[in-house]
């Protein structure tokens, strides 16, 4: 009963908040024009050139892709803003994992034949292994009919290994060129795909094998990790010029249009007159200063 009397004594005050309709219109404009979505930042190891459409199995055919043009394939919104155009190319499937005995004479492998790749800057070699057929990276000076070998085993007197074999880091003797080198033994090859790149064994140090990597930086890698004998091919992809802004297209790489200005050099050198002729003469003698003589201290 108490209760009862106290709610009825007292009195509700309605609160009236005042708010235009030129602040709600301004509210919604800019939730409407800054929507909080989230933007994708390029690199992080994802490719927004393109996107492989993998079957379940392995396997040497042609496969097909879809050009992304810089965006991200979920929101659909332009990531990487050099990318676009391009011609239309067929992805080759690399078997990154190249495998063998671990104890007696090592695995043989066939090179059939040497192509280029149009989504890769080094060329690649279709490659026997028994009734099988997969593609790896070409080195150097590879090219149909040479005979590859892959060992996993680690002898104690290192091996001496010719260019596109595959042997274990800790087998290898020092100053031997490399690429394609595991991080974990079993995992594949991951560092050093580029064309034209190599990785040089330098020494062993507490049980691991230091690599000078293409950048001259020194990684130590498990002794137990495959890599493969040689420098990757196409070594003069770096040194070749594109030649033409057409050209430049055909390898889908977008224009930077309006940007540079000729007439006051945005972005780019603005033309100017050359500076007028400046003469040489030799510094004149300067004649000393008038000494005064006077008799204050």
């Amino acid at each position: 009963m108490a209760l009862n009397r106290l709610f009825a004594n007292l009195t509700l005050t309605p609160v009236t908040t005042l708010i235009s309709r030129r602040s709600i219109h301004l509210a919604v404009v800019n939730l409407a024009s800054k929507p909080n979505i989230y933007k994708p930042k390029p690199g992080l190891g994802k490719s927004y050139r393109r996107i492989v459409h993998f079957p379940e199995e392995y396997t040497v055919k042609p496969l097909n892709v879809t050009n992304l043009a810089g965006r991200d394939p979920e929101s659909g919104r332009v990531i990487a803003k050099g990318i676009g155009g391009g011609i239309k190319q067929k992805y080759h499937w690399i078997d990154w994992l190249r495998t063998g005995p671990t104890e007696g004479p090592p695995q043989e492998e066939r090179v059939i034949q040497v192509l280029e790749d149009g989504c890769r800057t080094a060329h690649i070699a279709l490659v026997a292994v028994g009734d099988k057929l997969k593609y790896i990276l070409a080195t150097e000076n590879m090219k149909a009919g040479d005979i590859l070998k892959s060992s996993r085993e680690l002898p104690r007197i290192p091996v001496r290994a010719n260019e596109g074999d595959a042997y274990l880091l800790g087998a290898l003797p020092f100053g031997t060129v490399v690429h394609c080198i595991e991080k974990v033994p079993g995992m594949g090859g991951l560092y050093i795909h580029a064309a034209g790149t190599f990785g040089t064994i330098l020494r062993k140090q507490d049980d691991r094998i230091v690599v000078q990597m293409p950048s001259k930086r020194l990684f130590s890698f498990d002794p137990k990790c495959m890599a493969v004998v040689g420098r990757l091919s196409n070594a003069i992809h770096s040194s070749t010029p594109i030649g033409s802004p057409q050209r430049n297209r055909w390898l889908g790489n977008r224009p930077r249009s309006g940007l540079w200005q000729r007439k006051s050099g945005r972005h780019g050198r603005k033309i100017k007159p050359p500076k007028p002729i400046k003469e040489i003469h030799a510094a004149k003698p300067k004649s000393l200063p008038a000494i005064q003589m006077t008799m204050c201290p």
